[in-house]
Formats: C-alpha cells, sequence, structure tokens
C-alpha cells in the first residue's frame, strides 16, 4: 500500500469517526493530518477544537486550523471563519473579517455564506444596509 493510500485511509477513517461522532478517535486520527496541511482534517479539527470534542476545548487551536483551512480555498471553513469572526468565538469579534469570509465561501456557491450575507446586508451588521444587496445575496441562495 502506498504512503498516499495510507493517508487516504486515515483520512477516511477519521471523517467516519468525525461524522459517527466518535470524536476521540477522530482527533486521533486526523491530527497529524491537519498538522501536515490537510484542509479537511483541519476544519474538523478546528470544530472539534472550538467545542471541547474529543479534546479538550482550545480556541487558539480551532482558529488556527480553521484559518489554515480556509486559507487554502476550502468553502465550509471560509463560512466557519466567518462566524468566528462574527460571533468573537476564538477570535475577537469584526464584522468586516467575518464579511470578507463569508464572501469567499458564497463565491464559491456555498448557501448558507450567500444566506448569513444577505442577512449582514439587510440589517447592516459589519457593513452599510443595503437592501438590494440583500435581495441579490439571498436570490444566489435560492430564496424567492
Amino acid at each position: 500500500m502506498s504512503e498516499s493510500d495510507k493517508l487516504a485511509m486515515q483520512l477516511g477513517s477519521g471523517i467516519a469517526a468525525f461524522e459517527g461522532k466518535n470524536f476521540a478517535m477522530a482527533a486521533q486520527a486526523l491530527s497529524s493530518l491537519a498538522d501536515a496541511g490537510n484542509t479537511e482534517a483541519q476544519y474538523r479539527m478546528a470544530i472539534m477544537a472550538q467545542n471541547g470534542l474529543g479534546m479538550t476545548v482550545n480556541e487558539l487551536l480551532a482558529f488556527k486550523y480553521m484559518k489554515s483551512a480556509a486559507d487554502s480555498g476550502l468553502a465550509i471553513a471560509q463560512h466557519g471563519l466567518g462566524f468566528m469572526y462574527l460571533e468573537g468565538e476564538c477570535v475577537a469579534r469584526n464584522s468586516a473579517r467575518a464579511l470578507e469570509w463569508f464572501k469567499k465561501a458564497a463565491e464559491q456557491g456555498l448557501a448558507g455564506s450567500q444566506t448569513t450575507l444577505a442577512m449582514m446586508y439587510e440589517r447592516g451588521d459589519g457593513v452599510e444596509k443595503d437592501p438590494e444587496e440583500a435581495k441579490r445575496w439571498y436570490r444566489l441562495a435560492g430564496f424567492e
């Protein structure tokens, strides 16, 4: 079995453990992959570290992994990082940075980010109120 096959199996079993809510096993399988730069592993490790799933809550680690996965272009991680900034979880609250990350994910077609952007423009949260921009994002998200 090649090294890449072994890593793929490790990732698959880590993701399966995560999805099956066996977080301790998921953390064990995914942590070395996350440290090696695997974005799927980083995203799941960030969720576990942020929420204390299978490990002690570690906001610094959660932010590090989420940011790394987001920087690599993983849309769901960009969405997660946007929420960290929006809610002030694991990082100082910063609506402008949240908006940037939601836009990156929304531009990749992530409906959740498109909806969040629409709500931000609708309410003027971190951005000037813009009902037309809100409608545009709601439309892209499949509403209307």
